[in-house]
């Protein structure tokens, strides 16, 4: 029932009551004519109650009438909706099956094509068959017999082709062979004649008496840790007669400590404020003599005219080795290379001495800056207003920048030559340790190997394999395997001796 048609109701049967319960109040309370008044407005309060009630009545038919009509209108969309969405799958049922009809048509289509190919290749098989028995016929020979034949014609090719290469090898070593021997003798003697300093992070500084240990080491340490502080140095005082070491990988504040306990010792008064005041003085006799080295190295390698800040610098590098090779001697040694390969090819003679002579710029500052050292020696010279031409020639000459010249080529080949030369460098512990250790790896790693050993200085691989695996025969095609690897993947000087040991033992006991 509408919400309209309770209300009336509801308020046609409260004033109903109302009018009873004022009818009854006023005839018992109040005169004849109150009561007839009571009566009359009772009557009215009724007549009002009807017609609202009949108003409501109305108004809940209308509302009626309006949700029946949207009612009726959303069903018709609906509908409408419906009819739209079934004529859209019927439109779709209608392409899905022409598609497939297409489909069924083409794979007819191939099926087709696919039988035409089958039969074509038949055919093919059949005239290759007949095209063979006629080359049979013709020749008289069988497909094997001609097989044989080819192999034979072109192995006879080959062999003599491969003795005609070995007698012109043969001819061309014996016209080499004199200039080779000339060149093994030169080399020889210069590696004879040539200073190979060994590459060392430590220095010994000599002292009168153990009793001066004590006094470097002063009350509690105090005088050692000052030392150490001041420097940057660690002091090793051991069971070694006269003598104190000093450690540190910086070379030059490793000399700034040697010549301050130097003057310790000689001065004798050792205490915390000695300390720093002779470390002081130390570090500014360091700087002088490396601004002096500087110098003396430019005008070595007549290349005038460098920044102070350059040449103090560069100075640094006197305390510096790579490899048992000074650096600062190995630069200058650089230069004049550069200079003789320069004025042969027709370079720039100036740019490539000022290249080479600053290419390992770097190397005196990269333990304080992060960096590759040609980098940060190009960066550095750049600052100070080198030319572009050498800067170049700075960065690129361990090829992590392009070069732009012949002059940054040059200082590259001077570069190799000076530190390839025989006897420039020696060859540190650590990489003649993994040479030994890649030398055992090679050959372990072939199969049936159960141990190998380079030894002689890795001159020789001693092999030793397992007998139940490896015959005499496969060990001597391990030889030439194990040697044949050894030449691809590794680097080393003159020749490594592969020696393969098969063993077999036999044990018995007697009781």
């Amino acid at each position: 029932m509408p919400a309209a048609i309770v209300v009336g109701i509801v308020i046609g049967v409260l004033a109903l009551a109302v009018g009873t319960l004022l009818g009854f109040i006023l005839k018992n309370r109040i005169g004849k004519g109150q009561v007839e008044t009571a009566e009359h407005r009772a009557g009215r309060i009724l007549d009002e109650a009807k017609t609202k009630q009949r108003e409501s009545l109305l108004e809940a038919k209308e509302e009626a009438i309006q949700l029946k009509g949207q009612a009726e209108s959303e069903l018709k969309g609906r509908r409408d909706e419906v009819r739209r969405l079934e004529q859209r799958v019927t439109s779709k049922e209608e392409n899905l099956d022409r598609k497939t009809d297409t489909i069924e048509r083409r794979e007819e289509s191939l099926n087709s094509r696919q039988q035409q190919v089958e039969e074509q290749k038949t055919e093919l098989t059949e005239l290759h068959q007949k095209r063979l028995q006629e080359i049979e016929r013709v020749s008289g020979l069988s497909v094997a017999e001609a097989h044989d034949l080819l192999l034979q014609e072109i192995d006879e090719e080959i062999r003599e082709d491969a003795a005609r290469r070995l007698r012109q090898i043969e001819a061309e070593m014996k016209e080499k062979a004199d200039l080779r021997s000339r060149e093994i003798l030169t080399t020889t003697m210069q590696r004879l004649t040539t200073d190979v300093v060994s590459e060392s992070t430590v220095s010994v500084v000599p002292i009168p008496s153990d009793e001066m240990k004590g006094r470097i080491i002063g009350r509690e340490g105090r005088n050692i840790r000052a030392l150490e502080a001041a420097t940057g140095v660690d002091l090793i005082i051991d069971d070694t007669p006269d003598a104190v070491s000093l450690a540190c990988f910086d070379p030059v504040r490793r000399e700034i400590a040697r010549v301050a306990l130097t003057r310790l010792v000689l001065d004798g008064r050792i205490h915390p404020t000695r300390v720093e005041e002779m470390v002081e003085k130390a570090r500014e006799e360091v700087e002088a003599t490396m601004a002096e080295a500087g110098e003396e190295a430019a005008i070595e390698a007549n290349c005038p005219g460098l920044h102070p800040e350059i040449l103090k610098t560069f100075g640094r590098l006197k305390y510096r080795t790579s490899y048992g090779q000074n650096q600062l001697k190995h630069a200058v040694e650089s230069a004049h290379l550069a200079g003789m390969l320069a004025d042969e090819m027709g370079a720039d003679v100036k740019v490539c001495r000022l290249g080479a002579l600053l290419h390992d710029l770097g190397k005196a500052i990269d333990h304080d800056v992060e960096g590759t050292h040609a980098l940060l020696g190009a960066e550095l010279a750049r600052r100070y207003k080198i030319g572009p031409v050498v800067v170049n020639c700075i960065e690129a000459h361990h090829d992590e920048v392009e070069a732009e010249s012949v002059e940054a080529v040059i200082v590259q080949i001077a570069d190799a030559i000076s530190g390839a030369r025989p006897g420039a460098r020696m060859e540190t512990l650590d990489r003649y340790i993994q040479r030994l250790e890649a030398l055992e790896e090679v050959a372990n790693s072939f199969q049936g190997v159960e141990k190998a050993f380079a030894i002689q200085a890795g001159r020789e691989v001693r092999v030793i394999v397992k007998p139940e695996q490896i015959d005499d025969m496969e060990a001597m095609r391990l030889a030439r395997d194990v040697s044949k690897k050894v030449e691809e993947s590794l680097e080393y000087p003159g020749q490594i001796k592969i020696t393969v040991v098969r063993e077999t033992r036999a044990v018995d006991y007697a009781r």
